[in-house]
């Protein structure tokens, strides 16, 4: 979903009319972008959408984990290993 001008509101408007925004935000599943001196300050987005956001960042993050571990087990079916002496050579510890 796109952010359009309606989208972006002033924080001052945004303290005077919280209550309508998040109206509006659940009921229209929208987003809003406060400002404040007319630049990005915060957002207000309905609360499933940022429960939705969260999962997406989890699966991102388990799915990175699963394509290293996936890279290691080819680098060590491949013999691509080093040993705990060469290891510690390679990096001075």
């Amino acid at each position: 979903m796109s952010i359009s001008s309606k989208d972006i509101v002033p924080l001052t408007r945004a303290r005077a009319k919280l209550a309508e925004l998040c109206e509006e935000i659940k009921k229209e599943h929208t987003e809003k972008i406060l400002t404040k001196n007319g630049e990005s300050y915060a957002a207000l987005i309905d609360a499933e959408r940022l429960d939705y956001y969260h999962r997406l960042e989890r699966e991102h993050i388990h799915l990175t984990l699963l394509d290293e571990a996936t890279r290691g087990v080819e680098d060590v079916n491949a013999g691509r290993v080093l040993t705990a002496a060469k290891l510690k050579a390679r990096h001075g510890r």
